[in-house]
């Protein structure tokens, strides 16, 4: 499946992955990208050579890491209003789902494998999922993608853009997490707690710091 003869990984980019270990090393390598401000998706072989992602590229490289590592590389996408919508890659150990992200908001990152089903997870971003004015926007998730339903595409290693893989994100089912009166009902986040949101944040060029032009992209 991975042979780099079918156009799959090199045995040097295979040792690369292999060397991640654990979900949590893949969080770990993916905390070391500084931050991508670009207007595209990358492969996941693209953003080993490169060595930066943005939320979508370092979701997609994490499924791929994870695939390498004996996981079903899955994605989530999270769903926002007023705000971009957030790409995860999920997994599970023993029944319990973890996450693996790459955000420019510090709450919306790793969540170790303790959560008893997709929901229970997803509304561990709940709080933390705010926009630069303090509004909470999380709002729905889909059910996770196995990527292997791309394999024909070169998802993991293609030179092109994988932006086919964001479209899909968007147009699959999602599901609600709130009623309309429960979204009347939010209160915007106190200044500490956006200041702790984003810590750590990684502007763009020139001191920006809006969402990409891209709807599936959580800056």
């Amino acid at each position: 499946m991975l042979r780099s003869a079918d156009g799959h990984f090199t045995r040097r980019e295979l040792r690369a992955l292999r060397a991640l270990r654990t979900p949590a090393g893949i969080q770990k390598a993916l905390e070391a990208m500084p931050y991508h401000h670009g207007a595209t998706a990358w492969s996941p072989r693209r953003v080993l050579h490169e060595g930066t992602a943005h939320c979508l590229e370092g979701a997609v490289f994490a499924a791929a890491a994870l695939r390498v590592l004996g996981f079903r590389p899955l994605l989530l996408d999270l769903e926002a209003v007023q705000d971009s919508d957030h790409v995860m890659a999920v997994f599970r150990v023993n029944g319990s789902w973890g996450a693996i992200a790459k955000s420019n908001f510090s709450g919306l990152r790793y969540r170790e494998p303790v959560y008893r089903s997709v929901r229970e997870l997803v509304m561990s971003y709940f709080d933390g999922y705010v926009n630069f004015r303090g509004e909470r926007t999380l709002r729905a998730y889909s059910r996770p993608v196995d990527l292997a339903r791309f394999d024909r595409r070169g998802w993991m290693t293609s030179t092109r853009d994988v932006w086919w893989i964001a479209e899909h994100l968007v147009d699959v089912t999602h599901v609600r997490l709130l009623t309309p009166a429960m979204e009347r009902r939010l209160r915007r986040v106190d200044r500490r707690a956006l200041t702790a949101a984003l810590v750590g944040h990684q502007p763009a060029a020139g001191g920006a710091s809006g969402p990409l032009s891209i709807r599936v992209g959580r800056v």
